[in-house]
């Protein structure tokens, strides 16, 4: 009997809605950039508010909101998810920060970063063994930060927290035994009477969204928990359908977009110490990927003589 010509086209729908969510992030950076009148911190509480309101009707629709505060009852799992939800309200926050402030090109440097961090989360943390390539990718990445932190005069301090809020983030979320939805869900609710407080707190400021936002802006702020909450729904769907080879190399979209929006549409300072900075980087992500492609074609040929 032969295979049903069904699967392959569902494969390439897969990687399809995986490239675009990779897109919709990457250009999530304009619209962010759309607000840029507004305190970051102010529009963090409105989106973390708005995602509350969002994901909770999402939960409630699929029934799985239940379920959810039930399993929040186990104090380990709570304290995970505590932890979670403070390194992404950091990651958000400096993120939007450095797009509303001119720094876009640094948030591309962060999200390059995250991935060599990983590595070293796991030679230090879980005590993993670094093969003699991945060592050559981390000098690779140490060189590109010691000439950035020369080219911009100081440390990359904006890139250093993106990439290391986003780093443990990532290793405290394997440690949650939730969905990606169901796990957002949890963060944001842990987060969101922090969030409401600041949001009430900035209410009559004269600067606040409330008192300045145009008909247009108010719009932008009421959706920012769409933009993160459909996004992520579509990434939930997508990842389980494309192969972690083709996901990996697609994160790095974001960064290059981001890195190209501040170059290209913003005029962000792009010296030629800066491009010997970044592109030390992209040899450290090069030789990861070589890696990993290389580590899948021997667990790939291992299997296929069994």
């Amino acid at each position: 009997m032969t295979e049903p010509v069904t699967k392959p086209e569902s494969s390439q729908a897969a990687i399809a809605l995986s490239l675009s969510v990779y897109f919709i992030w990457g250009a999530l950076t304009l619209y962010w950039k759309e607000l840029h009148g507004f305190d970051s911190f102010e529009l963090i509480g409105w989106r973390i508010t708005s995602s509350v309101i969002v994901l909770v009707v999402v939960m409630m629709l699929t029934k799985r909101f239940r379920p959810l505060i039930q399993t929040l009852r186990n104090p380990q799992l709570l304290v995970r998810i505590s932890l979670a939800s403070v390194l992404l309200t950091i990651n958000w926050a400096t993120y939007v920060w450095a797009v509303v402030n001119d720094h876009v090109i640094e948030t591309a440097l962060g999200y390059f970063i995250a991935p060599i961090l990983t590595i070293v989360i796991g030679v230090f943390v879980l005590h993993e063994k670094l093969r003699a390539i991945q060592r050559l990718a981390v000098a690779f990445a140490v060189s590109g930060i010691a000439v950035l932190t020369i080219a911009y005069g100081r440390v990359p301090w904006i890139a250093l927290i993106i990439a290391t809020s986003w780093s443990f983030y990532a290793y405290l979320k394997k440690k949650v035994p939730l969905q990606p939805l169901e796990s957002l869900t949890a963060e944001v609710l842990i987060l969101a009477i922090p969030a409401f407080m600041y949001v009430l707190a900035t209410w009559n400021n004269p600067q606040s969204v409330h008192n300045t936002a145009t008909p247009t802006e108010w719009i932008l702020v009421a959706f920012t928990g769409v933009i993160t909450a459909v996004p992520l729904l579509m990434f939930a769907s997508a990842s389980q359908k494309t192969p972690l080879t083709i996901l990996g190399p697609m994160q790095y979209i974001v960064p290059t977009m981001n890195f190209l929006i501040g170059w290209l549409l913003y005029d962000e300072a792009l010296t030629s110490s800066k491009v010997a900075g970044f592109s030390l980087i992209w040899v450290c992500l090069a030789l990861v990927l070589t890696d990993l492609f290389r580590k899948q074609r021997l667990q790939q040929n291992a299997s296929s003589r069994r």
